[in-house]
């Protein structure tokens, strides 16, 4: 069963998400699924990805961030570059927040008796496994967390002259390599960043993160550095780490995705996380 729905943000801007799930009005445990930069909720595999969660128990949550290009009118591809490039790291915390909010209202839109709210778990790809970390780190309704090829620090992705010349012009532009899109990025995300940044200082926070954290990445990944994982060991210690042989970046995944099962890597991935939830229910 998938149920979509519409979540309302304190910043004014909604956002599309679903829930996957086998009703059987039995609590199942909650994963939140947090997609990465220029990703969206229905890229690729995930909605496989949602079902595999699915049929091993779950209730598997996965939404667009309100700024991520998408619209509540269309959220099939990223199309609104004005709100891609007004997004910021603020308002994708503010995002997760109105939807675990919203899952404990006592009007939700999945089934009170479907959910067990005690078991609410984070799984965050890419630029999404740095949301995940710092949500929970000030969240602590989250049970556990999975990361899957995160950034590990937002502050290593520009160049000190690349800044400069960011905060002269105003944008600066990244090539969607799949669409051809030139995306902006206005400078307000930096400035965001660094108004805030005791909230979004990765390697800070996650030293104050006391749920139990599962740090997976692709041993092949070719866009976000294998350190990058062994430095979130580091600044957390009693965190699990495994890396994944033959894996990439996308898990296995691109869009649109052609197959009617999981990639492999993307399939041993969530064999893994959902063991970790489980050893931390």
């Amino acid at each position: 069963m998938k149920v979509d729905f519409v979540v309302y943000p304190v910043h004014g801007r909604p956002f599309t998400a679903d829930a996957t799930y086998m009703p059987d009005s039995r609590p199942k445990p909650v994963v939140i699924f947090t997609h990465g930069f220029k990703g969206f909720k229905d890229w690729g595999h995930f909605n496989l990805l949602a079902r595999h969660f699915a049929e091993n128990g779950f209730v598997f949550v996965k939404f667009n961030f309100a700024y991520n290009g998408t619209s509540v009118e269309d959220d099939s591809d990223l199309h609104d570059l004005e709100a891609f490039g007004n997004n910021n790291f603020s308002l994708e915390l503010d995002d997760m927040q109105a939807l675990i909010d919203l899952l404990h209202d006592t009007n939700p839109p999945i089934q009170r008796q479907e959910l067990d709210l005690n078991r609410i778990y984070l799984v965050g790809h890419s630029r999404g496994g740095g949301a995940v970390i710092l949500k929970a780190a000030e969240e602590p309704r989250v049970k556990a967390v999975a990361t899957w090829s995160a950034v590990s620090d937002y502050d290593q992705r520009w160049t000190e002259p690349q800044m400069a010349q960011w905060k002269q012009e105003g944008v600066q532009y990244v090539l969607n390599g799949r669409t051809g899109q030139q995306m902006p990025l206005y400078y307000q995300l930096a400035e965001d960043y660094h108004l805030n940044r005791a909230r979004l200082d990765i390697p800070q926070v996650i030293r104050k993160m006391s749920q139990p954290l599962l740090i997976l990445h692709g041993e092949q990944d070719e866009t976000l550095p294998l350190q990058m994982a062994h430095d979130l060991k580091k600044w957390k210690p009693d965190a699990e780490l495994r890396l994944l042989p033959d894996t990439n970046h996308s898990f296995g995944g691109q869009h649109p995705y052609p197959h009617g099962e999981l990639p492999a890597p993307a399939r041993a991935a969530a064999d893994l996380t959902m063991n970790f939830f489980q050893r931390h229910a």
